[in-house]
This record gives structure tokens, sequence and C-alpha cells, in this order.
């Protein structure tokens, strides 16, 4: 790609404005070394000597939209705790609007606890309510997000579900209705509990195994003829008009019913692969919404995903880092 239109396609990036719906959350991260096992059991001593912060699920989303260049609107539940608190500090910190932040005192905030030492994860501890909202917390979303769709622009809606509760079926359906009659472009990363409630929409970003898990089906991530088939008959079942799978080492494939198309992936030093998947389904769905091609669209995606998986922990994309990439790219 030359660079005008690499800069064209960013340029549109910078006049949208996404909602994303979904499981917010903090990645807590632990950095430390070890050099001895534990004399209670056997497991290893942790020195810990820094503690970081990060904004992850579906905020983390918000920042890669945000790093893109575009304008988005969160919402999402969080606890009336402590990590609440710093969940909306990292927000402030970050820039990205807490309007759209309810604090449910029934909920715990998700946290994703990560200890690290020598750059590799040791083990993850997650704090997390996994009901869903309630009715009466359900209903003061759905309102302010119809307010929000009503009163404002909106190019894209993104419904991240990571099976936290955020996005139950009323909510999603309810929303995913007025986008229809209003004619805004929907994508959603599900997970399995709801796997089969999303219809509708205009772009669906499983990962392989979500999408065996979601389908019941004994599928092979590299028989690439037998993921056709079983994605076309998933496609037209849930009346989708893209559904786009990642495939982790192997790539990504996309298909708008009308073209099936299968990339194979960049060969990357991979440090950590958390947040890949936050930062495809944000780079996805702003260039859905923008009208640019599948293969444009899984480009990007592939190149956003694979750069991030080059640093430790859960990132944003950098776009300055991304636009070198593309303009690289032979199309």
């Amino acid at each position: 790609m030359n660079k005008a239109e690499v800069n064209e396609i960013f340029e549109r990036f910078s006049k949208m404005r996404a909602i994303v719906i979904g499981d917010a959350m903090v990645d807590t991260y632990l950095w430390g070394k070890v050099d001895r096992l534990s004399p209670e059991a056997p497991v290893p001593i942790v020195s810990v000597t820094t503690r970081e912060n990060r904004l992850g699920g579906a905020a983390n989303v918000s920042r890669n939209i945000q790093a893109l260049g575009a304008t988005p609107i969160l919402f999402a539940v969080v606890g009336d705790d402590d990590n609440g608190k710093e969940f909306q500090n990292l927000l402030e910190k970050r820039n990205v609007s807490a309007e759209g932040i309810f604090i449910d005192p029934t909920r715990n905030t998700t946290v994703k606890n990560r200890i690290i030492s020598s750059g590799k994860q040791i083990v993850r501890v997650d704090e997390e309510s996994i009901e869903y909202i309630s009715a009466e917390m359900e209903a003061k979303l759905i309102n302010a997000i119809k307010t929000e769709i009503e009163s404002n622009p909106v190019d894209v809606i993104v419904f991240v579900d990571y099976d936290k509760g955020v996005v139950t079926p009323n909510l999603f359906k309810t929303i995913n209705d007025l986008a229809l009659e209003k004619g805004i472009p929907t994508a959603v990363d599900p997970k399995k509990r709801n796997f089969r409630n999303y219809k509708n929409v205009s772009l669906f970003k499983p990962n392989f195994k979500e999408f065996v898990d979601g389908t019941g089906l004994p599928l092979l991530k590299g028989d690439l003829e037998s993921l056709k088939e079983a994605a076309e008959t998933f496609k037209k079942e849930m009346q989708l008009k893209l559904i786009f799978i990642t495939l982790s080492e192997l790539g990504v494939f996309i298909s708008n019913g009308v073209k099936e198309q299968y990339y194979p992936v960049a060969i990357r030093d991979i440090a950590d692969v958390s947040g890949a998947g936050d930062t495809v389904i944000g780079v996805a769905s702003l260039a859905m919404a923008a009208g640019l091609p599948p293969k444009i669209m899984a480009l990007m995606s592939n190149l956003a995903g694979g750069l991030v998986c080059e640093k430790v922990g859960v990132v944003p994309i950098d776009q300055t880092q991304l636009k070198k990439e593309m303009k690289s790219q032979k199309i």
C-alpha cells in the first residue's frame, strides 16, 4: 500500500465514533524474579519488583479504537470497590470517557492478576462476577446507550463479550435492533454462552476455539476446507454479513458470503498473545464501518494483532507502527 492510501484510511478513522459495550476489566501485572522454591509447596517464590494496572477487556478494545484515531464511547459495569475506582482512574489517565460506566455494588470489578518473571507469565489469578447483570442495571445501560445513539452520530457499535455478564441477550437484541433500524453497523467478539444469540450482525469475530466451542463442530485448525464450509453454514443460519475467524499462528479467515479469503499471519517474535483479540476486533470494526474491503480489513487486523503480540501484557496498537507496516505491504 502506498503512503497516500494508508493515510487516507486513518483520516477516515479520525472522524469516526464507536460505541463499545461489554465486559471491561483491570489487568494487573506483578513483575518479579524467581530464584527459589517455596518450602511450603512445590511452587516458585516470586519476589515482586513492579506492579502495574492496565485497562482490559472492553476497555482495551476502546483504547485500541482510540489509538487508531477514532473516538470510543464505552458502556460497562464495575463494582463499588477499590478495583472499580482504579478502573475509573485508568480511564481518566488514558482520556477514555467514563460517562457510560455504571457502578453495581452487588458485583466485583473484574480483575486479571498476572504474575510475570523473566518475561513469562507464571500464573493468573482472576477476580470476577460472571452472572448476568440485574434487570435494573440492564435497563439503565440500555437507556444510556439509546440516548447516546439518538443524541450523537455513531459509526459502529461493538459488543465485547468476555462472558462476565454485561452483554445480556436482551441488551444485545434491543441495541442491535435499534442499530439495524438506524443503519449502524454492529460487530461482536463472542464467547460460548451467548454464541448463538448474535444474529443479524455486520461483523462476527470469534477466534478458532470460540468458533469450535460455540458451534460444537469437531474442526481441526489446519483444515481450511471444513472451516470454510462450517463458517458459511453458520453465517447463513445467523444472518451475518461478515464472519471473521482468527486462527492465531495460522492467520485469519474472512467470508462475506460471496468470497472467502484466508490470509496467513506474518512471522513474529511472539512475547504475549493476551489482548490481541481486543486489538483485532477494534481494527476490524473500524475498517468494516469505514467501508474498507475485506482484504484490507484482514490485512490490517492481522498486522495489528501480530504487533501487539510482540509486547508483554495487554497494550493497544501503536498507530505509527501499524502505518509503517501497512505501507510495506503489497496488495
